[in-house]
C-alpha cells in the first residue's frame, strides 16, 4: 500500500552531518553523438555504492551544484550532474529523456554503482524534470524535485505536464519548495500535492517558509543558511530511505 507523508520546514536544522566531501571532476556523457559537458564525483569504495542524477537548474551547471554533487559523495552516493544545457539553453524533453537515460548508461559502465539504487533529484527546470521523468523511467528508485514546475507544458518542446503523469508514478518523491516561490508559486505545488495524494503515491512535501525560488544556492555557491542545509540533510535522508 502506497503511502504519503506532509512536513512544513521553518529553519528548524541548525547544524549537518553531510559527510565529508570529496572532489570530482568533468565527464564528457555522450548523447545522440554529442558530447555533453559533465560533472561527477564519487566516493572511495570497493564495493559499490547507490548513484543519483543531478539536472541542474535553467541557470547552468554553476559552481554550487559541482559542490553539491561532490557533497553527495561525501555522503556515499555516486553522483553525476548532467550539464543538459551544453548545446542548448532550452532543449526539448525528449533530448533531456534521452541525455537521462544515456547518464543512467554512464553510470551502469562503472564497477562502483550500484544499478539497483539510482535516484534522480533536479532544482528549477530540473525538478520539472524530475517530476516528468520520475512516472516515464523506472530504473530510478527515488526522486527529489527541488522547487519545479508541475503544471509546465502544452508545447511542441514541452508536450506533458508532470501533473498530467501522476497515474503513472511508482517512485517515491521528496518535493522541496519554498512558501515565497514566484516562478513557481506554492499554490501550485499544494494543488500537485493533493493530486498525488488522491491517486495514493508515495511522495513527501516539505516546504520551506519565507524561501525564494533556487533557495539552495546564493551567488551560484551553496548557500549557507538554515534552509539551504535543512533541505539538502532532507534529501540525503530521503534517499538513504529510497536507495539500498
Amino acid at each position: 500500500m502506497l503511502k504519503h507523508a506532509l512536513s512544513v520546514s521553518a529553519f528548524l536544522v541548525s547544524s549537518l552531518a553531510l559527510g565529508q566531501a570529496v572532489k570530482g571532476g568533468d565527464v564528457v556523457v555522450t548523447s545522440f553523438g554529442k558530447d555533453y559537458k559533465s560533472y561527477l564525483s564519487a566516493p572511495a569504495s570497493a564495493t559499490p555504492k547507490p548513484a543519483v542524477i543531478l539536472i541542474h537548474s535553467f541557470n547552468g551547471l554553476e559552481q554550487g551544484y559541482k559542490d553539491l554533487v561532490d557533497e553527495m559523495a561525501g555522503a556515499g552516493y555516486v553522483t553525476l550532474a548532467l550539464g543538459w544545457q551544453t548545446f542548448e539553453k532550452e532543449p526539448s524533453d525528449a533530448t533531456v529523456k534521452a541525455l537521462v537515460e544515456d547518464g543512467l548508461k554512464f553510470l551502469a559502465a562503472r564497477k562502483d554503482v550500484n544499478m539497483n539504487a539510482v535516484g534522480l533529484t533536479g532544482f528549477c527546470a530540473g525538478g520539472r524534470y524530475t517530476m516528468l521523468l520520475l512516472p516515464q523511467m523506472k530504473q530510478f528508485k527515488a526522486g527529489v524535485a527541488w522547487y519545479g514546475f508541475p503544471d509546465q507544458g502544452g508545447t511542441a518542446a514541452k508536450p506533458q505536464a508532470p501533473a498530467a503523469l501522476i497515474g503513472d508514478l511508482s517512485t517515491p518523491m521528496l518535493i522541496l519548495h519554498g512558501t515565497k516561490d514566484v516562478p513557481s508559486p506554492i499554490a501550485g505545488i499544494y494543488s500537485y500535492a493533493q493530486k498525488l495524494d488522491a491517486a495514493g503515491k508515495n511522495f513527501k512535501l516539505s516546504v520551506y517558509q519565507g524561501e525564494p525560488h533556487g533557495f539552495l544556492l546564493s551567488n551560484s555557491l551553496i548557500a549557507d543558511t538554515p534552509a539551504s542545509r535543512g533541505a539538502r540533510q532532507d534529501m540525503l535522508t530521503y534517499f538513504g530511505t529510497w536507495l539500498k
